[in-house]
């Protein structure tokens, strides 16, 4: 999963990046809107993978990985050339994390809100995707208009051609793309073109520290956002200094803080969330594994994010809760209980799922 970081210039952005990469990007660093981004690999933390893990001393122990891309900062009146240029870096991302700026002193009460911010962002997004839209439009309605292709081909560019009109129009009214309902063939026919509006968004802000008044602008912003939309507050600077630290100093400090779970732990939960994405397992002594796939897929298509030969010779699957083999400690003792069950190929997996793929060489 690749998760685009953005935000207005000065709202912490690559504070939060190095936060929750742990990484040492330079904090105001950019010198220009098409400059590249900062990027990043993070493995997911996932308690359940920890657990599983000792019961097999595997060889190797692998984490789903997620990656942060940290872009240059939208400065207020800049334009939309300006603005587009970093936005471009955004849109093959599978979720967009705003950074909202949320640590104004007292008196610096007459700045924009929070809530003005997100405003200001959110209009930059429709306009870029309103551009895109746009130019597809008219491409589409001069080929319309020319009338070529086979009867398939045309029937394929009026079924667009009705989509993008309604996309347009959304855009056009101000409302993201997110919160248009589309059926799965119209979500699949928009993917290639990125719409930035049509992206889960979780909205992260950048408070002094956590706290009433940090649980109390959550809700507040959260009140108005719209379908698709989800709200944190992470203290960044305070997470980026904790990030610095050793394991068990950084564990000692969130205790004496009162802090109960990392920055980095609750955004990616979101972002999995949000993106509709689950973890499956595969355990054994060569290798514990955490795999990523979409919610809905099924135990072939689970196989297939394993290595595509598992779902092309797919017989069945062995499946068993994460928590049930945790209890039985082995696969010998599952199958005993009558817990490891035999699933077939239209199986929908779970999220905790531990799962081993009988197939066909």
């Amino acid at each position: 999963m690749q998760i685009g970081i953005m935000g207005l210039a000065g709202a912490g952005k690559t504070t939060v990046f190095n936060a929750l990469a742990g990484a040492r990007a330079l904090v105001g660093g950019y010198s220009a809107p098409g400059a590249e981004p900062n990027l990043a690999v993070v493995k997911v933390p996932d308690p359940r993978l920890d657990r599983l893990t000792p019961l097999f001393e595997p060889k190797k122990f692998t984490p789903a990985e997620v990656q942060y891309v940290d872009v240059a900062g939208i400065v207020r009146g800049s334009g939309q050339e300006s603005a587009g240029a970093l936005l471009a870096h955004l849109r093959n991302t599978d979720v967009l994390l705003e950074v909202v700026r949320a640590f104004r002193a007292a008196s610096q009460g007459s700045d924009p809100t929070p809530l003005d911010d997100i405003g200001a962002i959110g209009l930059e997004l429709q306009l870029a995707d309103l551009d895109v839209a746009e130019k597809r439009l008219e491409r589409l309605r001069k080929e319309a208009q020319l009338n070529k292709g086979t009867p398939a081909e045309r029937q394929a560019r009026e079924i667009e051609l009705d989509l993008f009109t309604r996309v347009h129009q959304a855009l056009a009214d101000e409302r993201p793309l997110r919160e248009v309902e589309l059926a799965p063939s119209e979500e699949k026919l928009l993917r290639g073109y990125g719409f930035l509006t049509a992206k889960p968004l979780l909205v992260l802000l950048n408070v002094g520290e956590p706290g009433p008044a940090a649980d109390a602008l959550v809700e507040e912003v959260r009140a108005v956002a719209g379908a698709g939309s989800e709200v944190v507050a992470l203290a960044g600077k305070l997470e980026m200094e904790l990030a610095e630290l050793a394991p068990e100093d950084a564990a000692e400090f969130m205790e004496a803080l009162g802090i109960v779970e990392s920055g980095l732990a609750r955004v990616i939960q979101v972002s999995y969330r949000l993106a509709r994405l689950l973890s499956f397992f595969t355990v054994g002594a060569d290798e514990c594994r955490a795999w990523t796939i979409r919610a809905g897929s099924t135990a072939v298509e689970a196989a297939g994010a394993i290595h595509s030969d598992l779902a092309r010779g797919f017989i069945r699957a062995e499946v068993i809760g994460w928590d049930q083999l945790l209890e039985a400690a082995t696969f010998v003792e599952a199958r005993r209980r009558g817990q490891l069950r035999s699933e077939g190929k239209t199986y929908v997996v779970q999220d905790g799922d531990v799962i081993n793929v009988l197939f066909n060489v």
